[in-house]
């Protein structure tokens, strides 16, 4: 029997995994399956996919929690993987604030800290503590572990992560965190195959998914990011609103009685690329679209990554290459063009023979532009391994 690493990402209504072995380091290639269960509550279906594409699995399962879509994804793979046995398990958490520049084993200190944090990622954190609870329901001696998606920016500059609030409050925490660090330090540690000796120098990562952020790296450390305190901040995104005048709360609350829940539900869920088209928040659906509004979305879209493309590069002194990943990043040749058309004055120089990549200009570009596609449960299996085969060592 060979020992496995389940990875794990919950959301409100699906549970998303992957499993690799854990008798070493793993790498792309090591992916043995992944899938998930959705539409947990209300006809949920579990999935599994082979490394290759090939399907394994799709039939509906009853499931109304995530300790019901756990339990089907873990028989199913006793059933399917005889030879494998899950040794530990790795999620995919948020938020870590403050606390944590690193992966943990969870205990109840950290569960009690994720608890602390749901205000600031409602949308996330309820969902990793639901899928935690239940494997410990389920496997209470199956060592867990938290690989948090703010710990790659713990090395910002501190000038980076102030907030211009009174001293008091910046104690207690209220700063700029950064969130999908999990995708960014996988893109730092595959720039060296694709950029060799530039992957050291001046990169902004676009990771434009239904989630979006943009980070500003050298020497492959996070300088600079566009989400802050939480992660409805920085740019639109599918729901979320990302950057906003805090006078738009008090004026949503004083002037048009809204309750803070109403205000939460509508920032979140309302807004974005939703919110601005009142069609979708579908990237896919708004490039088919005929409508206007759907043109206008598309185009804020795209005009507020140009400015924070700017503004990182001034963080950063200079820009020598664009990467772009995650679902719209990694397969919208639409956006990617029509952002590095409004970068040109970086020295950005298209080539047009090439829209789908890796490289997306010219070589006499200033400034390169490729595509790289993230892989965020593999640093989650690669953390967890490295901390099981830690804790064994000692």
């Amino acid at each position: 029997m060979t020992d496995a690493i389940l990875v794990v990402n919950a959301g409100s209504s699906s549970l998303k995994f992957s499993l690799y072995p854990s008798g070493k380091r793993p790498t792309k290639q090591d992916l043995l399956c992944n899938g998930e269960v959705a539409n947990i509550g209300d006809g949920a279906r579990l999935r599994g996919t082979a490394a290759d594409g090939a399907a394994l699995t799709d039939h509906t399962v009853d499931a109304v929690s995530h300790q019901d879509a756990l339990t089907h994804i873990l028989s199913w793979l006793d059933r399917h993987f005889t030879d494998l046995a899950v040794a530990a398990v790795g999620h995919r958490i948020v938020h870590g604030g403050a606390h944590y520049a690193a992966p943990v084993l969870i205990d109840d200190a950290v569960i009690a800290t994720m608890r602390s944090l749901v205000p600031l990622a409602p949308l996330h954190e309820p969902n990793h503590i639901a899928a935690i609870e239940a494997l410990a329901k389920l496997h209470p001696t199956l060592p867990q572990v938290a690989c948090f998606d703010t710990a790659f920016h713990h090395a910002q500059p501190s000038v980076a992560t102030a907030l211009a609030v009174p001293r008091a409050l910046a104690e207690e925490g209220v700063r700029r965190y950064g969130f999908h660090g999990l995708s960014y330090e996988y893109i730092a540690s595959t720039l060296p195959e694709v950029l060799g000796e530039a992957a050291d120098g001046r990169v902004v990562v676009a990771h434009l998914g239904a989630g979006v952020s943009m980070c500003g790296l050298h020497r492959r450390r996070s300088v600079a990011t566009t989400m802050g305190f939480t992660p409805l901040d920085g740019l639109p995104m599918a729901t979320r609103c990302g950057n906003l005048d805090p006078a738009v709360v008090l004026y949503l609350q004083e002037v048009k009685g809204m309750t803070p829940a109403a205000v939460r539900d509508l920032l979140y869920r309302h807004c974005g690329l939703l919110g601005v088209s009142g069609i979708s928040g579908d990237m896919r659906t708004l490039l088919a679209s005929d409508d206007p509004h759907a043109a206008a979305a598309v185009d804020l879209f795209v005009y507020r990554i140009g400015r924070e493309l700017g503004s990182l590069a001034a963080a950063l002194g200079g820009l020598d290459a664009i990467v772009f990943t995650a679902g719209i990043g990694e397969h919208s040749p639409e956006i990617r063009r029509r952002v590095l058309q409004q970068a040109a004055w970086l020295g950005v120089e298209i080539d047009e023979a090439a829209p789908f990549g890796p490289r997306l200009t010219t070589p006499a570009s200033r400034v390169s532009a490729w595509i790289i596609p993230t892989d965020e449960d593999l640093m989650v299996a690669r953390h967890s391994y490295a901390l099981i085969a830690g804790a064994a060592e000692m």
